[in-house]
């Protein structure tokens, strides 16, 4: 499929032919949210922790004798069922909450929300990101003069770009990726991508794989 290609005004300036292999395939929801859910799941760290009857200190000694008292048995104050007691069946920090996800179904639903971002409008190739001044002030007039309805941003480059990085890093709603590492959840997160021509032909290189 064919894209149009945009300079640092905002001009239309030329055409992109895209490879229909990553930018025009089936689109699937339930491989997209799997790999999403996949993503969020590898990010998530536990943090609550519980202490059992045995790491809680103090109730070493048997409350009151097992007869005659007329009161429930008890062997230790720190009983779960006691105030102040242990927990039972409680959070540990060393749970694991890691999520396998192979390669291919990664590549696979990245590849549909790329489809979904150049089918929905919402994929802007500009030409090349070079400039002689890596401001932000020029990246936010840029981002006035392209037509795009879009509130928030992928920006995507060809490698480590600290000239963009530099341009982008105090916009709202913007973030920069290098195009080697697009994945699901930061498609999904902003509403249109930004890529130059040579980071699109570096994803099509890494998801025809």
């Amino acid at each position: 499929m064919k894209t149009k290609v945009y300079n640092w005004q905002g001009k239309e300036v030329s055409e992109l032919e895209l490879a229909d292999a990553v930018f025009n395939v089936p689109v699937k929801r339930s491989v997209v949210h799997e790999v999403f859910v996949a993503q969020m799941n590898n990010q998530r760290e536990p943090w609550a922790d519980t202490k059992n009857r045995g790491e809680v200190r103090g109730g070493g000694k048997k409350p009151w004798q097992q007869k005659g008292t007329g009161r429930a048995r008890h062997g230790s104050i720190r009983s779960p069922i006691w105030k102040g007691g242990g927990v039972a069946f409680g959070p540990l920090t060393d749970r694991n909450y890691k999520t396998k996800i192979n390669k291919e179904t990664r590549r696979l639903a990245t590849r549909m929300c790329l489809t979904d971002k150049a089918k929905s409008g919402a994929l802007w190739v500009v030409d090349n990101f070079v400039t002689n001044e890596p401001k932000t002030k020029l990246f936010a007039s840029f981002l006035k003069a392209l037509p795009a309805k879009q509130k928030s941003f992928l920006v995507l480059t060809a490698g480590k770009d600290e000239s963009m990085l530099r341009m982008t890093k105090n916009i709202q709603r913007v973030t920069t990726r290098r195009a080697e590492d697009v994945n699901v959840m930061d498609l999904l997160n902003k509403q249109a991508v930004i890529v130059s021509a040579d980071g699109a032909k570096k994803m099509e290189e890494l998801l025809k794989k």
